[in-house]
C-alpha cells in the first residue's frame, strides 16, 4: 500500500543527508560495473533530417557509485527542446541500485523539472520536486529501476548474458509508481551509421503505445547505438551514434 507523507523544507535537508548518507555506505560495498566510464555522441534524426544531438555519458564517482546521464538538444523548425537526465548508481555485481534520479526539461512549451531520491533497502522514496516534497513508502521488487539507470541495466545483462533474449524491468515512474518494460529479442541487424557499419542486436519494446526500438552493438560492450520511436504512423526521433570515448 503506497503512503504519501508532505514535508517542510527542513524535512527534505534531513532526508537529503540520510539518503546521501545511505548512498555512500552502500557505495563501500559496490562492485565494479562491467563498463568502464564513457561519453558517446548522437545524431537526433526526425524524418530522416538531423534536427539535434544527444550524450550519453557514464562517470565514476569519487565516493565509488556512478552517474548516468543522457542530455539532448533538438531545433527543429519553430521548435526546441533541451533535455537533462541524470541517475546516480551502485552495482552490487548483478544489479544497478538507483539512489537518486534528475530530469529537467526545457523550451516550446511548457519547462519541467523533478528530483527523486531512493532509499531502495528500506523502500522509501522521496519526490523533492516542488517546495513540499513528498515521501512514499512502497513494497519495491528486486532490481528495481529509475526512468534512465534501466537502459544501462540492460546493457549489464547483455554483457553478464550474452546469450538473453527478453528483458524485463521493474521501473518507478515519475508520479512514484511501478511499472513493468519489457523487450523482447528482435534480431541481429548490421548498421550503417555516423559512427561506421557495426553488427548489432535488435530489441523492440512490448505492451506500449510507442513504438521503441534500440540496438546495441556487442563489438562496443553492448553499448547502445541506436534507439527508434514512433507513435502511431509518425515517427518522433531516431538516435544514431556519431563517436564513443572510454574516459577512464
Amino acid at each position: 500500500m503506497l503512503k504519501a507523507l508532505c514535508g517542510s523544507a527542513i524535512l527534505y535537508s534531513i532526508i537529503s543527508i540520510s539518503n546521501l548518507a545511505n548512498a555512500d555506505d552502500s557505495a563501500k560495498n559496490t562492485a565494479k560495473l562491467p563498463i568502464k566510464p564513457f561519453i558517446a555522441e548522437y545524431n537526433i534524426i526526425h524524418k530522416a533530417d538531423p534536427v539535434g544531438k544527444g550524450i550519453r555519458q557514464l562517470k565514476h564517482l569519487e565516493n565509488g557509485n556512478y552517474e548516468f546521464s543522457y542530455n539532448t538538444q533538438i531545433d527543429w523548425l519553430i521548435f526546441s527542446d533541451t533535455r537533462e537526465e541524470a541517475s546516480i548508481v551502485s552495482y552490487d555485481g548483478k544489479n544497478l541500485i538507483p539512489s537518486q534520479y534528475d530530469f529537467k526539461r526545457e523550451g516550446t512549451g511548457r519547462d519541467k523539472k523533478q528530483q527523486w531520491l531512493y532509499n531502495i533497502p528500506n523502500n522509501h522514496i522521496v519526490d523533492a520536486s516542488k517546495t513540499k516534497t513528498k515521501e512514499f513508502y512502497i513494497d519495491l521488487p528486486e532490481g528495481i529501476q529509475d526512468k534512465l539507470s534501466y537502459h544501462l541495466q540492460h546493457r549489464v545483462n547483455l554483457i553478464n548474458n550474452p546469450q538473453q533474449k527478453d528483458s524485463s524491468f521493474s521501473v518507478i515512474n515519475t508520479s512514484g509508481k511501478v511499472k513493468n518494460y519489457t523487450y523482447k529479442y528482435d534480431g541481429e541487424e548490421d548498421l550503417m551509421l555516423p559512427y561506421g557499419l557495426v553488427n548489432t542486436v535488435r530489441f523492440k519494446r512490448v505492451k506500449n503505445k510507442r513504438t521503441t526500438m534500440i540496438w546495441f552493438a556487442p563489438e562496443l560492450n553492448y553499448l547502445l547505438v541506436k534507439l527508434y520511436q514512433k507513435k502511431g504512423s509518425f515517427e518522433q526521433f531516431e538516435a544514431q551514434l556519431v563517436s564513443v570515448k572510454v574516459t577512464d
